[in-house]
């Protein structure tokens, strides 16, 4: 069994958490642990590395920063749940696709868990409800490991996704969590229901 480090870290800048998600992915050996991070970001845009200009309609005053991970245009806030995932997949024998399918899983297993029926789209990575997004998924791997992760949409300020085509699909309509449910749901049970799920997908022991 695969050691795994949750990590909890509460709302965090994009870019000191881009950097150190880089320098683990770049320094870890086949002896460093899995590890997941689970927070929010203030307001940012971050452009895949298929991201094409067009689909930022008008940034106004949320930063867009480059990134390389897969995927076009998304948006992070507050009241948004990230989950980065750094995970050593050659010792996890998983291959990119069964991590996606992983992922998307512990999403809709989430989501089940509020009475919310969601799905994958086999064409457009992500979960969806009644055909609009609530998750977004985004990875890298680099030398046999991954980093970046999903963005789930639990209870935010949805207007700044107006402002880009969401994942270069023009149109595309995003929904979250809050808006399915009669009461508005806690964050912090979300994230213990995320993490969970990911580490039952994912072959790791449950957490105490």
């Amino acid at each position: 069994m695969a050691e795994l480090v949750v990590r909890h870290l509460g709302v965090v800048d994009y870019l000191p958490t881009l950097d150190a998600m880089r320098r683990l992915t770049a320094e870890r050996d086949e002896l460093t642990p899995d590890e997941i991070w689970l927070l929010q970001h203030p307001r940012v845009f971050t452009q895949g590395q298929a991201g094409k200009p067009e689909h930022l309609l008008a940034p106004g005053d949320i930063p867009v920063i480059q990134v390389e991970r897969g995927g076009q245009v998304t948006y992070h806030g507050p009241g948004q749940l990230v989950a980065y995932l750094l995970l050593d997949l050659r010792r996890l024998n998983l291959g990119v696709r069964e991590l996606v399918t992983a992922m998307e899983q512990s999403l809709v297993d989430v989501l089940a868990s509020y009475g919310v029926e969601a799905a994958p789209k086999a064409d457009a990575p992500g979960v969806y409800v009644n055909g609009e997004k609530i998750a977004s998924l985004g990875l890298r791997v680099s030398r046999g490991c991954s980093f970046h992760g999903l963005a789930l949409n639990v209870d935010m300020d949805m207007s700044p996704f107006w402002r880009i085509n969401p994942c270069g699909y023009t149109g595309l309509k995003m929904v979250q969590l809050r808006d399915l449910l009669d009461a508005p749901p806690s964050f912090d049970e979300v994230t213990q229901r995320l993490e969970q799920a990911l580490r039952q997908r994912l072959g790791y022991e449950p957490r105490l």
